[in-house]
């Protein structure tokens, strides 16, 4: 009963968060300077032209009028045709969210196990020198941002030794027999595994630019969690029966410590998808973020719109996801 009611208040929170997201940026991009039909026509348009392009789009009415009309589209799964593509902004923006999207779980996995392996490295051997140079490096890691992490893996991998792609997300000239735009997951189950290394040769370092940071997140709440759990009893227990130290740390201490760390990969995820927007224009990958740069330089309003929303709901959705698992998995919680 407790856990339908967390439900249910998560999912209200979720749609008031959404129209508040919607009603802001659809107010913001509206009052900023610039007339996105100007931009859109040759230098030798008319008033008239103006004027019957910003009817057309629905510009000449009033801004709650305008709100009202997007908002009633969306409900119906219409967000509206893009100013400079001329296309369906939901098809658009669907086209585009796979490549994001693997690029973020890939991201995901390597820091993942690049922060795990380093917790567990430090816990092992902890209080030694390798204990510190991981408490070093995960600092190193942290003061950088992760579009310079990119430019420096582009310098040292793409230039200097050349052994990924910088660019794009598939080579052009390869045999691409793709139903959906999941290139990475299709080219697995196909078992096309030319295009599988091709992919990964291309997604490898943006995920790496992106993962760096949140591995060294990882590595430092995972380590001290895993400190905290092996002074309890039952770890002491463990070690009195004869348990070694490695298996002490993955049979007794690892499962109680690794809750705080899974609400933390959640809710770094959503960040990790934000992330993307300035790591694909970087590498020129073909994903959401590089979209949304181009539609915010275009002044691409419905597309603004679009994906805008669409990061909300998987910002909102994900942690929705976050807080339902942890209230399942903390016996507390769900007890409670």
């Amino acid at each position: 009963m407790a856990l339908l009611r967390t439900i249910l208040l998560r999912l209200v929170t979720t749609a008031v968060t959404l129209l508040g997201v919607a009603v802001i940026v659809f107010v913001v991009i509206r009052v900023v300077p610039g007339n996105p039909i100007a931009m859109m026509l040759p230098p030798g348009a008319t008033g008239e032209d103006i004027a019957r392009l910003t009817a057309l789009y629905g510009l000449d009415k009033s801004i709650l009028q305008q709100f009202l009309i997007w908002g009633a589209g969306v409900l119906q799964g219409d967000f509206g045709t893009s100013i400079t593509a001329r296309q369906p902004v939901l098809a658009m923006v669907l086209a585009r969210l796979p490549a994001t999207l693997e690029l973020s779980t890939f991201a995901l996995l390597m820091a993942v196990l690049a922060g795990g392996a380093a917790a567990l490295t430090g816990t092992r051997l902890r209080e030694t020198k390798v204990e510190g140079g991981i408490d070093i490096a995960g600092g190193m890691a942290l003061s950088v941002p992760d579009f310079l992490w990119g430019l420096v893996l582009i310098l040292l991998f793409g230039v200097l030794v050349p052994v990924f792609h910088i660019s794009g997300r598939v080579t052009p000239s390869l045999d691409l027999p793709f139903i959906t735009n999941f290139y990475l997951f299709e080219s697995l189950v196909r078992l096309r595994l030319d295009l599988t290394l091709d992919l990964v040769s291309h997604m490898f370092l943006p995920a790496l630019s992106l993962a760096i940071p949140l591995a060294a997140i990882i590595a430092q709440l995972l380590k001290q969690s895993l400190k905290e759990t092996m002074h309890l009893d039952y770890v002491t227990l463990a070690r009195t029966q004869g348990y070694s130290e490695a298996s002490v740390i993955w049979r007794e201490a690892l499962p109680n410590a690794v809750l705080p760390t899974l609400t933390l990969v959640g809710v770094q995820f959503t960040f990790l998808i934000g992330g993307t927007v300035i790591i694909e224009r970087v590498f020129s990958y073909e994903g959401l973020g590089n979209m949304a740069i181009d539609a915010v330089i275009n002044r691409d309003l419905p597309l603004i719109q679009g994906i805008v929303i669409l990061f909300a709901v998987l910002f909102t959705g994900v942690n929705l996801v976050v807080d339902l698992m942890y209230a399942t998995l903390n016996p507390r919680l769900r007890h409670g």
